[in-house]
């Protein structure tokens, strides 16, 4: 029983970052979660499988705060993978590290 309900919570998590991810890659506002893609899920999961679509929607943490967190998260990862590859070309990663003030006149 404990097993499957952390496996539930797991998936429930997964498909929050898929999600996430999906709605960085569009370049929607953070907020598209809770106004469409909750309702979509919950609307999808009681007409096609005919079942109660609370607990699973519960199980997807999708508030403002997560999914705009989890872009962040994203957001820097992207940018330190990014440095790693540029490393012999030390000048752009030394002006991605610098605050935006700090990099505003090369622009």
């Amino acid at each position: 029983m404990i097993n499957k309900i952390t496996t539930k919570n797991d998936d429930g998590l997964v498909a929050s970052h898929n999600i996430s991810l999906l709605i960085a890659k569009c370049g929607k506002p953070h907020t598209i979660d809770e106004n469409l893609i909750l309702p979509a899920i919950r609307e999808a999961i009681s007409t096609v499988m005919h079942q109660d679509a609370s607990s699973v929607v519960r199980s997807i943490p999708l508030s403002n705060n997560s999914v705009s967190r989890r872009i962040e998260e994203l957001a820097i990862d992207v940018e330190q993978q990014l440095c790693k590859v540029l490393q012999p070309q030390n000048s752009i990663c030394s002006l991605m590290s610098q605050p935006y003030m700090t990099i505003k006149p090369y622009l």
